[in-house]
């Protein structure tokens, strides 16, 4: 699954561009989908897939226990606030139209992720802990041939251990974890959304 270029991504009619302006962007994804009919919605294929676009392999599993053991014995994903004060989130930035146009209430629980927004095409988790305060964008297009599904990620620092943070889970994350990830997303894409 190729990672894109930001500027690629940037030319997209997104919210989260304005949204998260002074939070860097990580990196970014990409997956063609089949496309089986028009006018496919993001909200059509989480509807169709009970929430559940993703579904991790065995070694992303792996990872993923692994990163929580870690977590639990540093306290990482404790509740407790930082050291570095009260935990915000980017939900304090929705406007009123982006509340009123949001499909999903602001926090409500999206696997480890909480919800910002979820518009019609256009989708913004978070998830905030002692290593970082990341976030998450998916957003589906209809092409004139296919749906190309885009996955972006942006994290803000929230102290001095999210660049060594990063620096150590990156490999995993680009070798492993999103590849397997965006693979998922087309046979669930397959599997939930061919013939409808």
């Amino acid at each position: 699954m190729p990672q894109i270029s930001v500027q690629e991504f940037e030319r997209l009619p997104l919210r989260v561009h304005s949204f998260l302006a002074d939070v860097p962007l990580h990196d970014v994804w990409e997956v063609d989908l089949p496309r089986t009919r028009g006018g496919i919605a993001l909200t059509d294929f989480l509807r169709a897939t009970g929430g559940r676009m993703f579904a991790p392999t065995s070694p992303v599993r792996a990872l993923m226990r692994l990163r929580y053991f870690v977590g639990r014995c540093f306290h990482w994903d404790d509740d407790a606030p930082s050291p570095a004060g009260p935990r915000q989130t980017f939900a304090d930035r929705l406007t009123a139209a982006d509340r009123e146009h949001s499909l999903a209430p602001a926090g409500e629980r999206d696997g480890p992720f909480r919800v910002v927004y979820r518009f019609e095409n256009e989708q913004l988790v978070e998830l905030v802990n002692r290593t970082a305060h990341a976030a998450a964008s998916s957003f589906l297009v209809e092409m004139p041939t296919s749906y190309r599904f885009y996955f972006a990620v942006y994290v803000r620092s929230v102290g001095k251990l999210t660049p060594l943070y990063m620096a150590l889970i990156d490999p995993f994350r680009k070798l492993v974890v999103y590849p397997s990830l965006l693979r998922s997303v087309r046979t669930t894409w397959n599997r939930t959304m061919a013939g409808r």
